[in-house]
């Protein structure tokens, strides 16, 4: 536990990437198993422990420590396991187990004995040994180190491609033994069924007009909607079908009507969307389906899905992930020649020039998409956001003004700070509704500076919420608006964040609810 807690106190010191991969090569290396991989759960989130939850370390300090002295320090601190770990005292220099030791020790016991451990090792460690211990069992790390990071240490300690892990790391478990025998050249790489897993998935970076497609020949490329969907991975063979969302949640049962229809031997990767037979809905509809984990067959008959499907990985047995996207593109081509509801092959768009595609990229809000993607005919399918290969090119942002009607705390390094902001505009009735959340847009002195106001313009608390004085004016920047019951204003913004802070700007001059609705919706 000493060496994982030391570890992550290193990480933290340390903005330079180089400098925390080297870290970690340097704990694999010294680390023997299976503490090594709990360690690695831990760092990649994966480690779940189930048995203690944030609850029970906030009762635990009440009862070491005055109440309202807990209440102001987490209020000040922002981040539990730190304030807990500040306010505990060091009783004794006892031993404190390994990781995996003092993780499946504590998961043999409960009630009372599991209270009395917990209080043995909070006093038998220093405050970074407490707050690496508590993190294990709240979670958020959030010390500057991304999974994909973390596997790229793993790729340079067993000097072995980092995409040659990514294509099986969904399908190893705690406590790696396996993957880092085969690191360590002990054995061979880990044999998993690719029916089996979820695999990453391709991203895309946001295109840079003057430097991504200054040179690039639009001949080497092909463009297609970028659907206002989710992203889903479609994984289908003699067993069955299940479907990934992009973070590797299993969401068949959200949608048993496509998986159950669904058949063949294959990977796919897709948008799932609302609507039927091809015709696609706003993200809007679609969230109602979001929120069901076991949707009634009324429920999904009127509110139905489909598929959206623009690659594919495996076809038949086969690995298409080093083939060409033309080469793939084919394959779908092939298969879609009839149709394969509910699946429909996402069509690409074309286009002779860049200005062209610009043209067709911000054409009217009629049409469900957030504008396209450009993708590299001669790119392989890789895991990750490999540079130059895909490139998304949204709409042009909505804009409106609004005003500041709420604050919170943020989380990680914005812990500190008010970084949340609820705000609104009046509707007709001049009562102040909110329309919006964003904590995105602003630069680190611009939210200082918001930090300062809502600290100096707080008129109410409500526990962890501020309620500011409604004075200032931000301009807001959106992908869509569409109706929304779930709202007091009736509407919902997609994607909101801040665009400018207007300090200069009098609340008077701000757009009403009715004429924001007027602009965007009718």
């Amino acid at each position: 536990m000493k060496a994982f807690s030391n570890l992550l106190t290193n990480l933290i010191l340390t903005s330079s990437r180089n400098r925390k991969i080297s870290l970690l090569v340097e704990y694999f290396s010294s680390t023997p198993d299976p503490d090594r991989g709990y360690a690695l759960a831990a760092l990649t989130g994966s480690l779940k422990v189930k048995n203690i939850k944030a609850a029970f370390f906030k009762e635990l300090v009440r009862e070491k420590q005055d109440e309202y002295l807990f209440a102001l320090s987490y209020d000040y601190v922002g981040d539990l396991a730190e304030t807990v770990s500040l306010l505990w005292d060091k009783k004794n220099d006892g031993d404190i187990p390994s990781l995996s030791i003092l993780l499946d020790s504590l998961a043999k016991v409960k009630g009372e004995d599991l209270k009395r451990n917990i209080i043995d090792i909070l006093d038998s460690s220093d405050a970074d040994q407490r707050w690496a211990f508590i993190k294990l069992f709240t979670g958020g790390l959030r010390i500057g180190v991304s999974s994909r990071l973390v596997k790229k240490a793993l790729s340079i300690y067993g000097n072995v491609d980092l995409n040659e892990i990514e294509k099986i790391w969904h399908g190893l478990a705690l406590p790696y033994i396996n993957l880092f025998a085969w690191l360590e050249k002990r054995d061979q790489k880990p044999k998993i069924s690719f029916y089996d897993i979820f695999h990453p998935m391709m991203l895309a970076h946001p295109l840079v007009l003057e430097k991504d497609l200054t040179t690039a020949n639009p001949k080497d490329f092909i463009a297609e909607y970028k659907w206002d969907g989710i992203r889903i991975q479609i994984v289908s063979y003699s067993e069955g079908c299940r479907l990934y969302s992009r973070t590797g949640d299993d969401v068949t049962n959200s949608f048993p009507e496509i998986s159950k229809a669904i058949k063949g031997n294959f990977v796919l990767d897709g948008e799932l969307l609302a609507g039927i037979d091809n015709e696609p809905k706003t993200f809007n509809d679609l969230q109602q389906r979001l929120n069901k984990k076991s949707p009634t067959e009324k429920f999904i008959k009127t509110n139905p899905s489909f598929v959206k499907v623009y690659d594919v990985l495996f076809f038949n047995g086969l690995d298409l992930r080093d083939n060409p996207l033309n080469e793939r593109k084919k394959i779908l081509n092939s298969y879609f020649n009839k149709n394969r509801s509910p699946l429909f092959l996402s069509e690409t768009i074309k286009f002779r020039n860049w200005e062209e595609l610009n043209e067709i990229r911000d054409i009217s809000d009629n049409q469900i998409h957030e504008g396209v993607m450009i993708k590299l005919t001669s790119s392989p399918y890789i895991s990750g956001r490999p540079r130059g290969k895909w490139f998304k090119w949204k709409r042009n942002p909505k804009l409106v003004d609004a005003i500041i009607m709420y604050a919170q705390r943020g989380h990680g390094k914005r812990s500190s700070f008010y970084s949340d902001y609820t705000f609104g505009v009046f509707n007709k009735d001049e009562e102040l509704v909110p329309i919006g959340k964003a904590y995105s847009g602003f630069t680190d002195e611009e939210l200082n500076r918001l930090d300062k106001f809502v600290r100096t313009k707080t008129i109410k608390r409500f526990g962890p919420v501020r309620e500011v004085e409604k004075t200032l004016v931000v301009e807001i920047a959106f992908d869509a608006i569409s109706l929304s019951k779930r709202h007091k204003s009736g509407v919902a913004l997609r994607f909101p964040r801040f665009k400018r802070i207007r300090w200069d700007k009098p609340i008077c001059e701000v757009e009403t609810l009715e004429q924001i609705r007027e602009s965007f919706l009718e």
